[in-house]
């Protein structure tokens, strides 16, 4: 997949552009959930169809994010994972718009006529609630009236989901409660983020369950304090483990919210390491014990309980 950045304004044509006529589809798409999934698969289909390059429009940084609205510094998919998530569907080129206070002024008309006609587009793609331009101003009637026959427009009614529409805020909403299964069925994967392994202060060594300290690589959206059954991947190995978000209360001090893996059966060092995060369950809320050997004990439960969800196992048999 190639990936072409545009800044406004653009001179045309860009590096690497295809030479032929193309099929886009426009959106921020944080999180690709099954709608941005819809959205998308609708125009590598039709691309695929008409033996055309199959396109995806986003934008960087978050449309939101520039404009002032503090909960979107967090995404769901950070530019690298999303870009991943799209070559995996297939996309042939994806188009990184640099969107900063300048681009958030141009009206509709601009935006169609200095962005979308010079790309050479034979049909545009998007979203039910797709808006473009200064303030939103654009809609999807209002990008087929500007299309004025130059390029087909295809618009992609709302995804469901148990007669609930599926949308980013709706998955940002049951990360903060922790609902990772109903953010499973949202996304039609798991929820993932990445880190690197770095250096914490040990106490899970020192009370017999080592941990692995996991800084994000990205600013990513994390789930509610508490404790998961999760996968953690790196080097091509693929671990279980039970995963701790929080501040850790039962211990004095606890003043920086981490995020700590214990791997089962495993004894490796692995400072540095960059590794992928997949939250599969969550198993409890995050809560100061009255002693650390009461901490300990169920730490010991949940490891149980995961091992079991994870592995299909119980007691302490190594995989």
């Amino acid at each position: 997949m190639k990936t072409i950045t545009i800044r406004y304004p653009a001179a045309f044509p860009l590096p690497d552009m295809p030479d032929s006529r193309q099929v886009l589809a426009i959106g921020d798409f944080d999180g690709i959930h099954l709608g941005h999934r819809e959205v998308i698969r609708r125009a590598v289909d039709t691309a695929r169809r008409l033996r055309l390059p199959s396109a995806i429009m986003t934008f960087h940084p978050h449309p939101r994010e520039v404009l002032g609205h503090d909960k979107y510094v967090s995404h769901l998919t950070p530019l690298p994972a999303k870009l991943e998530q799209f070559e995996k569907m297939g996309v042939d080129v994806t188009y990184i718009v640099q969107f900063d206070h300048a681009f958030s002024r141009i009206e509709p008309a601009q935006f169609v006529e200095e962005v979308l006609v010079p790309l050479g587009l034979d049909t545009v793609v998007v979203g039910f609630d797709f808006s473009f331009g200064h303030r939103g101003a654009g809609n999807p009637d209002l990008l087929c009236e500007l299309a004025a026959g130059r390029f087909a427009v295809e618009v992609v009614r709302p995804y469901r989901l148990d007669g609930v529409k599926v949308s980013s805020t709706l998955v940002r909403d049951c990360l903060e409660r922790g609902d990772v299964k109903d953010v499973e069925a949202l996304l039609g994967r798991r929820y993932t983020l990445t880190g690197t392994v770095v250096q914490g202060d040990q106490r899970g060594r020192q009370i017999g369950f080592p941990t692995a300290n996991i800084d994000p690589d990205g600013p990513f959206v994390v789930p509610c304090n508490g404790v998961y059954a999760v996968w953690v991947e790196f080097d091509g190995e693929r671990h279980a483990g039970v995963m701790n978000i929080g501040m850790k209360p039962t211990f004095e001090g606890g003043a920086k919210r981490t995020i700590e893996a214990h791997l089962f059966d495993f004894s490796r060092m692995i400072y540095g390491k960059k590794v992928k995060l997949e939250f599969v369950a969550f198993l409890r809320p995050e809560r100061k014990f009255p002693s650390v050997a009461e901490l300990v004990a169920q730490i010991g439960r949940d490891a149980e309980e995961a091992r079991g969800l994870l592995l299909g196992q119980t007691g302490n048999r190594a995989k």
